[in-house]
């Protein structure tokens, strides 16, 4: 059901690859909330993913950019003010990598090499296009920027591997560019932490299937899904929470705050 909550709103949408992620799920909520969206990824994520059949299905340009590259990054921008001629309202920030998650290496034995792109992917890569957003001035009084994380940036989950600091540094991002970002130009910018999620990236963690098992028999209402994520993600660039900003705000199911449950407890 829509409601029109983006409606006249423009947005970019980072890290949509394929119809499981969360970017693709929540482009789609966007353009059904009467939003306008331009979607970006990549070049390789773009060749490996189906960006362009979303691209059709939401009426959307796709402009690609490696989140590394501050010349890619401020080419995007340039570019969607050019395509909207104004300002943009909102950006998700979906991008994730670990390179030492993908070739197995342990967290104690990680390849720093590897690290450190996985760092500047998953997590600096907020402050090039926060920063960027800036200098052009893209984002409109009282915007809305949310970037996607876990809780894994707060406590040990083993084979979340480095990206557990990536999403640290993540949210630390988020916190400090939010409260210049909003004293400039009202411009907010959350986190979200969401349940674990069965994307095509997500299942790149080891033990993902038994975990996703656990968290749902912890969570008292179970784990928040894709779509719901999209739901909520949509709540967030909408004018309903203006007021809400510098936040990690948890959407698993309650997941965050349970220490134990009789679900877990009673199992055989």
């Amino acid at each position: 059901m829509a409601y029109n909550l983006l409606k006249g709103k423009k947005g970019i949408i980072f890290g949509a690859l394929d119809e499981k992620s969360i970017a693709w799920k929540t482009a789609l909520r966007c353009v059904e909330e009467g939003a306008e969206i331009v979607l970006t990824n990549a070049p390789v994520a773009m060749r490996m993913g189906e960006i362009n059949k979303l691209a059709e299905i939401c009426n959307a340009p796709v402009i690609p950019a490696d989140v590394t590259s501050l010349e890619d990054v401020d080419n995007l921008i340039v570019k969607t003010l050019d395509h909207f001629g104004s300002g943009i309202d909102f950006i998700l920030h979906s991008v994730g990598m670990s390179m030492n998650v993908r070739k197995s290496i342990h967290y104690t034995e990680n390849n720093y090499d590897f690290t450190h792109k996985g760092l500047d992917i998953s997590a600096i890569s907020l402050h090039r296009v926060l920063q960027t957003a800036m200098k052009h001035d893209a984002i409109n009084e009282w915007g809305s920027v949310v970037a996607l994380t876990y809780i894994a940036a707060q406590r040990v989950f083993p084979d979340y591997n480095d990206m557990a600091d990536a999403k640290a540094m993540l949210e630390s991002i988020a916190r400090n560019f939010g409260y210049f970002y909003g004293q400039r130009k009202k411009v907010r910018v959350n986190t979200i932490s969401q349940s674990p999620t069965l994307t095509t990236a997500g299942s790149g963690v080891k033990g993902m299937g038994d975990f996703l098992s656990y968290a749902e028999k912890l969570a008292p209402l179970g784990n928040a899904s894709a779509d719901q994520c999209a739901d909520y993600t949509v709540s967030l660039f909408s004018d309903l929470t203006r007021m809400v900003t510098m936040q990690n705000l948890f959407h698993d199911g309650g997941f965050s705050f349970t220490g134990a449950s009789h679900a877990l407890l009673e199992q055989k």
